[in-house]
């Protein structure tokens, strides 16, 4: 048995077409397809990496909230790619919560905030 532990990633939010326009914004430009879900998701397809990320507003009809600690992590294959993606999120409206720089020797990342608080690294590993 074989796993992709990033192979789909979510986040929450309470307003869907401002996240929508804000991860169209962030992720212009990346080989990616994006489509509707249903009447409260969006996706896009990562074909590179075959790996879905995907925006909701809460199933239970609760409002979306952030956990303390919890992140989603995009990998990329340069820094010049992550300081890209870093830029246009917040062009996009995303809080800095730490510009992107070399962490470790094996670990070059970014984070913001998305509009709902979510927490993204965008980062290339190795």
């Amino acid at each position: 048995m074989t796993a992709n532990m990033g192979g789909y990633i979510s986040v929450g939010t309470n307003d869907l077409e401002s996240a929508k326009k804000f991860y169209d914004h962030a992720f212009e430009g990346l080989e990616i397809k994006s489509f509707k879900g249903n009447d409260r998701s969006y996706f896009y397809f990562f074909e590179s990496t075959k790996t879905y990320f995907a925006v909701f507003s809460p199933y239970d009809g609760n409002p979306a909230s952030i956990g303390n600690g919890s992140m989603t992590g995009i990998t990329f294959d340069s820094i010049e790619e992550v300081d890209d993606i870093y830029n246009r999120a917040i062009e996009a409206g995303a809080t800095c919560e730490g510009a992107p720089e070399q962490k470790m020797e094996t670990f070059y990342g970014g984070y913001v905030r998305d509009l709902d608080g979510n927490k993204l690294v965008f980062c290339k590993m190795g």
